[in-house]
């Protein structure tokens, strides 16, 4: 259990104050938080090395300091005033530091999160596997959460996680759900997803495929008929779907696409990028659903033929990332230079938005 230093209490009640998605805090610097993706002082006045040393040795639960010390960093999450946080505590030029993402515990809706209507409906498939995909901070957690959550009020199923560490608490409402924290409740992912087909899972989500050996097991779990929720440090359907191939070895490949052709229902690609009246930040989705041609491509390796189908099936749903960032630029909602920074293709976008 983690103890929440007074000091750090009244820096967090500031980041949520200011709906901040997270707190920096290191030596001989003052204390900062990102608001609307920048970083800004908390304070005035500097940490010294005594104080780091202390906040973080504070929160560290004890039986993460042997971890903390020896390998010189330790994840975990813990609760405060309504909010989770996910703490990441680390030893830099011998001293403390500490980053935590705030994660808001009532932002459970597709409607909050900004999400297209179609992704309700994914919530709703009966097997194979959905992949949320996107740079470090860009809400693939919080997409997740929301799509647990659907599942959760929706269906009488059980509902098996596997995160690192637990950042959405989910109560059992129609479904029995169970979460697991990597390190306090099971060793790690593969580990957990050796275990899991034995503890009579509808619904498995994994809070990160790190590994080969996790990425194959959730796809034959997939293909037993299981829906598997998962994410990538990916961005974009082809290239997730890459990505996963080009980590088999060569001789496998083949097969591998074909498993995946028929057991990935659907990736969800997103950024979370700056308003353009700087009141927080808005998410752009790129989204591939299953479809005769989708599945095709992967089958025979095609990947880059799937962006042309995406553009032309989106009365499925389907939508490609630079579609949304033109249309999000359109509305006034985030500024032209940021779409161009996160586009796939920004010489096509910004000869689009003409220039």
């Amino acid at each position: 259990m983690s103890f929440v230093p007074t000091m750090l209490q009244d820096w967090l009640r500031i980041v949520a104050a200011n709906d901040a998605s997270d707190l920096h805090m290191g030596a001989n610097r003052p204390p900062a938080m990102r608001a609307s993706g920048e970083l800004v002082p908390i304070t005035a006045e500097d940490v010294s090395e005594d104080q780091a040393k202390a906040i973080c040795m504070e929160l560290t639960p004890d039986h993460r300091h042997q971890e903390l010390m020896g390998m010189g960093s330790a994840d975990f999450g813990f609760p405060f005033e309504g909010d989770r946080y996910r703490a990441s505590v680390f030893k830099q030029k011998g001293s403390f530091a500490l980053v935590l993402r705030r994660v808001p515990q009532n932002r459970l809706s597709f409607e909050d999160i900004g999400a297209p209507p179609v992704l309700r409906s994914l919530a709703h498939l009966p097997r194979g596997m959905i992949l949320v995909t996107g740079p470090t901070g860009s809400g693939k957690t919080t997409t997740l959460a929301a799509l647990i959550h659907e599942i959760n009020v929706s269906h009488p199923c059980h509902i098996m996680t596997m995160e690192d560490p637990i950042e959405f608490f989910h109560d059992s409402h129609k479904a029995v759900i169970n979460q697991r924290e990597i390190g306090d409740d099971v060793a790690d992912f593969s580990e957990g997803l050796r275990r899991v087909l034995r503890q009579d899972p509808d619904v498995i989500m994994l809070g990160e495929m790190r590994d080969l050996e996790t990425t194959s097991a959730a796809i034959t779990a997939a293909e037993t008929g299981h829906l598997v929720l998962g994410t990538l440090h990916t961005t974009g359907a082809a290239r997730t779907v890459d990505r996963i191939i080009d980590q088999y070895p060569e001789n496998q490949q083949e097969q591998v696409r074909a498993q995946l052709s028929v057991s990935l229902q659907a990736e969800v690609s997103q950024v979370l990028l700056p308003r353009a009246d700087g009141q927080g930040r808005v998410a752009a989705f790129e989204i591939m659903v299953r479809n005769s041609a989708i599945e095709n491509h992967i089958r025979k390796g095609e990947t880059f033929k799937i962006g042309s189908v995406m553009q032309t099936q989106r009365r499925l749903g389907m939508q490609l990332l630079d579609e949304h960032l033109y249309e999000l630029v359109q509305a006034g909602t985030i500024a032209r230079e940021v779409a161009l920074g996160s586009a796939q293709y920004p010489a096509d976008l910004a000869h689009r938005m003409g220039g």
